[in-house]
């Protein structure tokens, strides 16, 4: 009786944790813009505790580009993504490893790169959006 009454009415099926519109490349590249900003804050004080600060916040900021980019990979690209544009998987790998060696250095360089590979996905993100 009670498994009745407290039984959903109605089925709901997505193809991911939410209704699209919620992924957006955008979030990674902000985190990304703030790692490059920090390395060249750091690059430019000479200040020991500003410099502790700047590395602290720059590994955050790398840590949540990676969060977003693998949610992108795991969560809101598909099959026919991974079809359609086979170099994804490398590239989604390669933007990784850059936020990983962005987090590790204090070279705006680095940060440079990440956003170059962030722009890679961007494109191909919003291609997908449009078919």
């Amino acid at each position: 009786m009670f498994s009745r009454l407290f039984a959903p009415r109605a089925t709901a099926h997505a193809h991911c944790d939410l209704p699209c519109g919620v992924y957006d490349p955008a979030q990674a590249r902000i985190e990304a813009e703030s790692v490059k900003a920090t390395q060249e804050k750091y690059q430019a004080n000479e200040d020991a505790h500003f410099r502790a600060r700047a590395v602290i916040i720059k590994e955050q900021r790398a840590e949540a580009v990676k969060h977003h980019i693998s949610v992108l990979w795991s969560d809101y690209f598909k099959a026919p993504h991974f079809e359609k544009y086979p170099q994804l998987h490398q590239l989604v790998n390669d933007t990784l490893k850059a936020a990983s060696a962005a987090k590790a250095s204090t070279d705006p360089a680095t940060g440079q790169a990440l956003l170059d590979l962030i722009a890679e996905v961007d494109k191909i993100f919003w291609e997908t959006k449009q078919g």
